[in-house]
C-alpha cells in the first residue's frame, strides 16, 4: 500500500482564506493521523495576480496556526514544461484536439446560452474536423476530448457516490493559444507527479474532478482518492467569501485570537468526534478521520470563535500565554517596554478573566502599559470632594506600607469604608480612577500590586496635585 500523501494547493493573489486554512488543517491531520505526509503546492500559474507577498502570507500564516509541510514548496510554475508535455501526448493519443473558433464564436456561443437560461457548454465544432480545414489566421486552443456518452460515479469519501451525465462537462480548454496550461491539466498532473494518494478539498472542485480524473484514466495513471468537504457560509447561510468581514486568517490574528483555538475552532467546524469540542494537537490528530465530516455547509460563528478563545485564555500556560501577548502586541500593537514586562506577566492572572481576546487583555492592561495615567473625562467627574478625601487618606495610609499584600490593604479599604461612612465602591471607585484613569477594569487590590508601591505613590500624588 502506498503512503499516504496529501496536499494543499493555494493560489497566491490574496491573503489566506479561512476556508483555505480548514481545508489545509483536514490535510495536514489526515495525512498524519495515517502516518502519511503532506506538501505545500503554490499554483502560481497566474502570473498577473500571483504575487510573492502572498506566497510568503500564505507560508507563515500556516505556520502560525501550526500546519508544518513536508520538504520545500511545489512552485507549480517550475513544472509548466511537464504539463505542456502532458497536453501534448493528449493530443497525440487523439484524446484531445486543436480548436480553432475564434473568440467571436465563442462569445456568441455563450450569448445564446443566456437566451436560453441553459449553462453554457462549447458545441465541439472542431472535435472531429481535421486541421487542414483550419482557418490560418486563428492560433487553435487544445481542448480535452471529454467523454460525452454515459454517466460516471465519483466514489467520493466524503458526500458518497456522486453520479454526473457526461454530456454535461464541455470539451474543456487544457492548453490556451499561447502555449500555456490551464488549472484542470496542471492539477492533474501535479498530483501525479507528487504521487497523492488523496485529494481532499471544497466540495465546488467536483465539476473539476471529474475533468482531472478523465485526464488520468486518459493517461493510465493510478486514481487518487478523492474527498469533497462542503464549503464554509456566513451565519446568515451565504457562502463566505474573501469579501466578507474575517474571511481570511489576519482577520483573526490582529483582533488576537490564538492559533490554537482558531485551530480547535476550524477542526469542529463541520467535523465531530463524539461529543468532544476540545482537542490538544495530539488528540486531533488521533482523532481526525474522514468519516467524522459532515456533508451539509457549515456556518462561521464568531461568537463560538470568541468563546473557543476565552476558553484557551483562561487554560493555557501564562508563560505561553505572555509570550503569545507580547507577540501580538509587536505586530499590531505597540511593543511592550521592558520595564513593563514583568508587571504584566504577574498581572496575568486577573488581567485575563475579562479577556476573549489579546486585544482585551492588551487593552485591560493599558494602566500598566501607559507611563501616564489616561483619564476618561466622564470618571474624572465623579472625583467629588468627599472622593478626593478617600484618596488621600488612603495615600498617607500607604506610604507606611513597606511591602504591600492584599492582606495588607484590606484592613485600610475597610477602615476608609467606617470613616467615610460609605461603602466598597465610594472607596475602590476614587482609587482606581486616580490609578487606571477610568471607573472600569480590574479589582482594586489587584491595581495596586500589579503597580507596585512606587508606582501607586507616583500616580496618587499626580493625581493630587
Amino acid at each position: 500500500m502506498k503512503k499516504v500523501a496529501t496536499r494543499f494547493a493555494p493560489s497566491p493573489t490574496g491573503p489566506l482564506h479561512i476556508g483555505g486554512v480548514r481545508t489545509a488543517l483536514f490535510n495536514w491531520l489526515y495525512s498524519k493521523n495515517q502516518n502519511g505526509n503532506f506538501y505545500l503546492r503554490v499554483e502560481d500559474t497566474d502570473k498577473e495576480r500571483s504575487k510573492d507577498e502572498y506566497k510568503n502570507q500564505i507560508i507563515q500564516s500556516l505556520k502560525w496556526i501550526g500546519i508544518n509541510y513536508d520538504g520545500d514548496e511545489y512552485i507549480q510554475s517550475k513544472k509548466l514544461a511537464d504539463h505542456v508535455k502532458v497536453a501534448n501526448e493528449l493530443l497525440k493519443n487523439g484524446h484531445a484536439y486543436k480548436c480553432y473558433c475564434s473568440s467571436e464564436e465563442i462569445e456568441e456561443q455563450k450569448k445564446r446560452a443566456r437566451q436560453k437560461k441553459v449553462p453554457y457548454i462549447y458545441n465541439r465544432k472542431w472535435r472531429d474536423k481535421k486541421d487542414t480545414d483550419a482557418p490560418k489566421d486563428i492560433k487553435p486552443v487544445i481542448r480535452f476530448k471529454s467523454k460525452i456518452d454515459g454517466t460516471s460515479i465519483l466514489k467520493d469519501l466524503v458526500q458518497g457516490d456522486v453520479e454526473i451525465d457526461n454530456n454535461t462537462i464541455e470539451d474543456f480548454i487544457i492548453l490556451r493559444n499561447d502555449g500555456t496550461p490551464t488549472y484542470n491539466l496542471s492539477a492533474a498532473v501535479d498530483d501525479h507527479q507528487m504521487n497523492m494518494t488523496h485529494i481532499i478539498r471544497g466540495d465546488d472542485h467536483k465539476i473539476n474532478t471529474f475533468k482531472q480524473i478523465q485526464i488520468y484514466q486518459s493517461m493510465k495513471w493510478e486514481l487518487p482518492s478523492f474527498a469533497h468537504i462542503p464549503l464554509i457560509h456566513t451565519i446568515e447561510g451565504k457562502k463566505l467569501s474573501k469579501r466578507d468581514k474575517a474571511s481570511t486568517l489576519d482577520d483573526y490574528s490582529k483582533i488576537g485570537i490564538m492559533p490554537d483555538a482558531l485551530r480547535n475552532y476550524l477542526l469542529r467546524l463541520g467535523w465531530s468526534y463524539k461529543d468532544k469540542e476540545i482537542f490538544t494537537l495530539d488528540e486531533s490528530i488521533k482523532h481526525f478521520n474522514l468519516e467524522g465530516i459532515g456533508k451539509s455547509p457549515s456556518k462561521l460563528d464568531m461568537s463560538r470563535i470568541l468563546s473557543m478563545n476565552e476558553h484557551y485564555i483562561k487554560n493555557i500556560d501564562e508563560n505561553d500565554l505572555f509570550n503569545q501577548l507580547t507577540e501580538y502586541c509587536k505586530l499590531y500593537k505597540n511593543e511592550i517596554k521592558s520595564d513593563k514586562k514583568e508587571k504584566i506577566k504577574k498581572s496575568l492572572t486577573f488581567l485575563k478573566n475579562k479577556a476573549k481576546t489579546l486585544e482585551d487583555i492588551f487593552n485591560n492592561g493599558q494602566y500598566i502599559i501607559r507611563d501616564e495615567v489616561n483619564f476618561n473625562k466622564d470618571d474624572v467627574e465623579l472625583i467629588d470632594d468627599k472622593a478626593r478625601k478617600v484618596i488621600s487618606d488612603f495615600s498617607a495610609q500607604f506610604k507606611k506600607i513597606d511591602l504591600p499584600s492584599r492582606e495588607i490593604l484590606e484592613p485600610i479599604v475597610n477602615g476608609l469604608i467606617k470613616s467615610h461612612d460609605t461603602n466598597f465602591k465610594g472607596v475602590g471607585q476614587p482609587l482606581r480612577i486616580a490609578l487606571t484613569g477610568s471607573k472600569f477594569g480590574p479589582g482594586i487590590y489587584d491595581i495596586i500590586l500589579s503597580l507596585g508601591k512606587e508606582e501607586v505613590q507616583k500616580r496618587l500624588s499626580t493625581k493630587m496635585a
